[in-house]
């Protein structure tokens, strides 16, 4: 079993727009939607479970009805922080499916991850225990403690971006969260489910992302979104790329009928 753990339950701050991030529409679709999209149309998930804000889980369920998600399993209410929100979901999952089942933990404002990411996810967990995706930092990085003066310079090739999916096999995570969850600190300083195994001494290993898997965050991102929408419009109407979509279509097509 394959599940995606989609958390959304981000209240939109550093958007300024006075609804949450993930339900602003771009084209007419709201970004949640866009993101659960690409696990609902890839066909090695089968279910989605989705954390959101309490006062949106009537909206949300709307929103799956009208663009007809139907691998979305559960919609649950979000926490406190985001990884209260994703412990929530995992919780949930847990009761529904075999504990050995591969998460793909992924946040509901990257709406650009690509099908080979997610299924690069997959095959990680299924070789090395889990998959973090990430990419190269092209952009030098500096460590500072007090955000004036500059520490440490990394090497840049020895940078890496950290994005998401983030992926497990559910019990595993579910007890890493456990020892995180009872300890005194509790989630602080705990940014992603990569941190939180590392924390506890475990290997985390890398599967490498797609330049275009943005987070929208900040009103620059709306801007990046729509141009990443553009294109990939170009690409339907002037056949670019076209290709591998089809190339893509035939393999899928391929295994189904092997299968």
């Amino acid at each position: 079993m394959n599940i995606a753990i989609v958390f959304a339950g981000g209240s939109g701050v550093r958007m300024g727009s006075g609804i949450p991030k993930q339900f602003l529409e771009i084209n007419g679709k709201p970004i949640i939607v866009y993101t659960l999209q690409l696990f609902q149309y890839h066909d090695k998930i089968d279910k989605i479970y989705l954390s959101v804000l309490e006062q949106y889980i009537p909206y949300m369920k709307m929103l799956i009805e009208e663009y007809r998600l139907q691998k979305v399993a559960q919609v649950v209410s979000g926490g406190e922080t985001a990884q209260d929100s994703i412990y929530h979901a995992l919780k949930t999952a847990e009761k529904e499916n075999p504990e050995d089942s591969v998460v793909l933990i992924h946040d509901g404002v990257r709406p650009f991850v690509s099908y080979e990411v997610i299924s690069n996810n997959i095959e990680s967990v299924k070789k090395h225990g889990n998959g973090i995706t990430c990419t190269p930092c092209y952009e030098t990085i500096m460590i500072s403690s007090d955000g004036e003066a500059v520490g440490q310079v990394p090497y840049r090739k020895e940078t890496f971006a950290a994005q998401a999916p983030q992926s497990f096999y559910l019990k595993e995570i579910i007890a890493a969260h456990d020892v995180v969850r009872a300890s005194k600190t509790r989630y602080e300083n705990m940014v992603d489910a990569c941190t939180i195994i590392r924390s506890q001494g475990m290997d985390a290993h890398m599967v490498m992302g797609n330049r275009g898997n943005i987070k929208v965050t900040t009103p620059e991102d709306v801007y990046i979104f729509r141009g990443l929408l553009q294109y990939k419009e170009n690409e339907q109407a002037f056949g670019l790329g076209l290709t591998n979509r089809i190339e893509t279509k035939l393999n899928q097509a391929t295994r189904k009928n092997c299968g």
